[in-house]
């Protein structure tokens, strides 16, 4: 389902030779053996796999919040492997957005204030950040729910936010495991469409873990974690 891509000035990720294994007391379990992975500028690609295969491993590992055991990670070109934890911290907020199969919204804050502290957290002002803030919870078509808590807001509108939170910070970048893991078919599929409207309106690489084949399949491309190998499906 790959659509290609012109040259390699594209490339936003690059995942080389990833390994992860986990003591145990009767020897080391192997989760991941070789992941390798290229991710371009606006490329949609779902990362499928059964359950326990180690999805969620490495997206941890791609967004730096787990360490492998080998491998290499570049973003745009910028080998991250061998940074310290603050620089990778600085990479982190500066290159990527994450979406959960939980929101994990601040419950005693807007939808506008959950996108609005990111930015903050970033270095901008409340005002700088407010019409960022209210453009994208607008094309998540939330544009009249701004003030609303989470708990005043439907489960899909609340992954909603989730999503606009995510690219708050224009990033290079978007992880997501499980995004509509939680919502019903119908509503599922309306956040999914927003969800890839954006990556190709934005320019975002995005890798998405599903267990959902229909949306799958509706990415540009499809790669699977089976028994430890990061394979094209």
């Amino acid at each position: 389902m790959s659509k290609g891509h012109a040259n390699n000035g594209d490339v936003v990720l690059e995942l080389k030779g990833i390994q992860q294994s986990f003591a145990q007391a009767e020897g080391r379990l192997e989760v991941i053996r070789r992941a390798d992975l290229t991710l371009h500028r606006g490329e949609m690609v779902a990362l499928i796999g059964p359950s326990g295969s180690g999805k969620s491993t490495l997206l941890h590992i791609t967004g730096m919040l787990e360490k492998a055991v080998a491998g290499e990670i570049a973003i745009a070109g910028k080998t991250m492997t061998a940074l310290g934890d603050d620089a990778k911290t600085a990479a982190r907020r500066q290159t990527m957005g994450f979406v959960y199969q939980h929101h994990h919204l601040l419950p005693e804050f807007s939808a506008l204030e959950n996108v609005i502290i990111p930015q903050m957290i970033a270095g901008k002002s409340r005002k700088e950040a407010t019409p960022r803030a209210v453009d994208l919870l607008t094309r998540v078509g939330l544009g009249k729910r701004l003030d609303h808590r989470p708990g005043k807001l439907s489960g899909g509108e609340q992954q909603r936010v989730a999503i606009a939170r995510a690219l708050a910070n224009d990033p290079k970048i978007l992880l997501a495991d499980e995004p509509t893991g939680n919502l019903d078919h119908h509503t599922s599929e309306e956040v999914f469409g927003m969800l890839r409207h954006l990556v190709h309106d934005f320019g975002v690489a995005a890798l998405i873990a599903t267990h959902n084949l229909e949306i799958a399949q509706r990415m540009d491309r499809i790669v699977t974690l089976r028994d430890g190998e990061l394979v094209a499906a």
